[in-house]
């Protein structure tokens, strides 16, 4: 063994091993380069069906033990006594080599059921699109459509030796472990990609509160910083400000380099604006240099007692596991303390800098950032494709632009000008596809355009040269889904996509203008009913207080649904 520090490195049958001394249950895992970023949208899902029919072998065992699927890695974990973990460990390898095809279907049932009780992240696809690290955003949609071969042939691709480490955490290493994968070789670490032109940039959702996602060099000042940056917002939120009870702030290393500092504020409906205003003061006081020295203080002491605490070497082998697998040695235990100590107050203003050019922030819906020099995330494309124009029959003014190289929707913004949402051919990562025409593509750079037929009155002919210039590879087939009418769609290009079919409003237009005009009507019949009623009367002021009262309150009555209708109309 090589000792680095307090972990040793060495390694079994070929495989690295990081070895962490201590007393107690061991712990041991295999980590994978592999995860959810190096899928495809329209196959997202593989690695996660993977783990499991690894693990399912291994029964109702009686030590722990489970598997993690992230963005780009994999692990399988246990604790136990050795001779477990050694049965553990054998078991998942060769699970691996010899995936139970017989429980497919059935593992499949089971990734559905947990994932109908997930909460998908937006900040990944609104910063990374459609692809790579923006997977995460999207459902599993892949995994009905994967047969037996597809699920062999990717873990023979990547849970492979070269594509693997083995950490321990024990009195050594249990003797006699040998760790049987197919032989392959180690894998990069997937692309960054990018959906936004420029930052800092903002998006709006439907959420409460307020989030934030920067990237920045992953150094011991960023970690500072995090620190640093959860006790300003919540001294600036909850303690002085009384509008936030959860404020948050983490530092998760990218193990590329890059760091993604993440954090949050929750937000009552009433208080939306202030929590708002709060959290981007307290991103621009440290943007200007304004550390606090105590937070400065308690975050570093905090760091250091924890990398100076028995069970340290331990917490640190499953990062140490990952860095090694994206070509990063383990930094010795000393040198982290080193860097720790030497962070200053301008190191931390340096990273608040970096992290402001680089912010993705999400504020609730109805609210801006620009006014704080955010500029929106883009919703729509800068240009539209040329070719067979359809348009709606709901007279919307939308329309569809059916091209050699990629479909356009195109509507119009409330100042009368042209928008268009594109999603080309080549760049479509995925198309969903329902047996009554209609069609969802979205593109990596996470903008969808939905194609439905009866809306747009597009031709058999229109639709069948659409799919057959589409990547084979893009399509995922929905089950039928419920017919709506076509009536006026919101568009969203930009939307946090799931396989049901998109809302639509329920009036068409002639039925709005109908209402419209009947409650006009309405009004002045009762106009015309009481002036006649006035001229041949000779009530007294009070009987013609209460006759009016009357006919308003009758009017009024009539009137309401186009009253409503008109509302709704301005909301669209």
């Amino acid at each position: 063994m090589n000792p680095q520090a307090d972990i040793l490195l060495t390694d079994v049958d070929g495989i690295p091993a990081l070895f962490a001394h201590t007393a107690g249950p061991m712990r041991a895992g295999l980590v994978f380069r592999v995860g959810v970023a190096d899928e495809t949208l329209a196959r997202t899902g593989v690695t996660h069906l993977v783990e499991h029919l690894a693990l399912h072998r291994q029964g109702l065992a009686a030590h722990d033990y489970n598997g993690t699927t992230k963005d780009a890695f994999t692990h399988f974990y246990t604790e136990g006594d050795e001779a477990q973990i050694l049965a553990y460990l054998q078991s998942v390898c060769a699970s691996l080599a010899d995936l139970p095809m017989e429980r497919l279907a059935t593992e499949k049932e089971i990734l559905r059921t947990e994932e109908s009780r997930r909460d998908r992240p937006q900040l990944p696809l609104w910063r990374y699109g459609a692809q790579g690290y923006g997977l995460p955003s999207y459902p599993e949609w892949g995994v009905p459509l994967l047969g037996p071969d597809d699920v062999r042939h990717w873990a023979q691709t990547w849970f492979t030796q070269g594509n693997a480490v083995l950490w321990v955490a024990g009195e050594r290493i249990p003797a006699g472990l040998s760790l049987k994968l197919p032989p392959g070789e180690r894998r990069p670490l997937p692309a960054v990609t990018s959906a936004l032109p420029s930052t800092p940039a903002y998006f709006s959702d439907g959420k409460g509160g307020v989030l934030l996602d920067a990237v920045v060099a992953d150094t011991a000042a960023a970690r500072v910083y995090a620190g640093v940056l959860e006790r300003a917002l919540t001294r600036a939120l909850r303690q002085e400000g009384g509008y936030s009870y959860t404020t948050a702030a983490d530092h998760t290393s990218r193990r590329d380099g890059h760091a993604v500092i993440a954090a949050f504020a929750d937000a009552l409906p009433d208080r939306q604006d202030a929590v708002l205003g709060g959290f981007v003061d307290v991103l621009a006081a440290l943007q200007a240099g304004r550390v606090d020295g105590g937070d400065l203080e308690t975050v570093r002491g905090r760091a250091e007692t924890a990398l100076t605490a028995p069970d340290a070497a331990v917490r640190r082998l499953v990062g140490a596991a990952e860095d090694l697998l994206a070509g990063r040695p383990p930094v010795p235990l000393e040198q982290q303390r080193a860097e720790l100590r030497a962070v200053t107050d301008r190191h931390v203003h340096a990273v608040a800098v970096e992290a402001a050019g680089t912010a993705l922030l999400q504020v609730p819906a109805g609210h801006s950032a620009d006014w704080a020099g955010y500029t929106a995330a883009p919703t729509t494309s800068p240009y539209a494709v040329t070719g067979r124009r359809f348009t709606a029959r709901d007279n919307s003014g939308c329309a569809l632009v059916l091209g050699a190289d990629g479909v356009s929707f195109v509507g119009r913004e409330a100042d009368g000008t042209e928008s268009a949402a594109t999603v080309l051919h080549r760049s479509c990562a995925a198309v969903l596809t329902w047996p009554d025409g209609g069609r969802r593509l979205i593109g990596t750079d996470g903008l969808v355009v939905d194609v439905e037929p009866d809306r747009y009155g597009i031709d058999a002919t229109a639709l069948a040269a659409l799919d057959a210039a589409l990547p084979p590879a893009a399509v995922v087939p929905q089950p039928p889904r419920e017919r709506r009418p076509f009536t006026p769609a919101q568009h969203s290009a930009h939307p946090h996509a799931t396989a049901q079919a998109p809302a639509f409003r329920r009036r068409t237009t002639g039925q709005t203008v109908s209402l419209v005009i009947w409650g006009i009507l309405t009004v002045l019949l009762a106009f015309v009913a009481l002036s006649v009623t006035v001229a041949r009367s000779e009530f007294g002021t009070g009987e013609w207080v209460v006759m009016l009262g009357i006919l308003w309150g009758i009017a009024a009555l009539c009137a309401w649904p186009a009253i409503r209708i008109l509302r709704d109309t301005r909301r669209m």
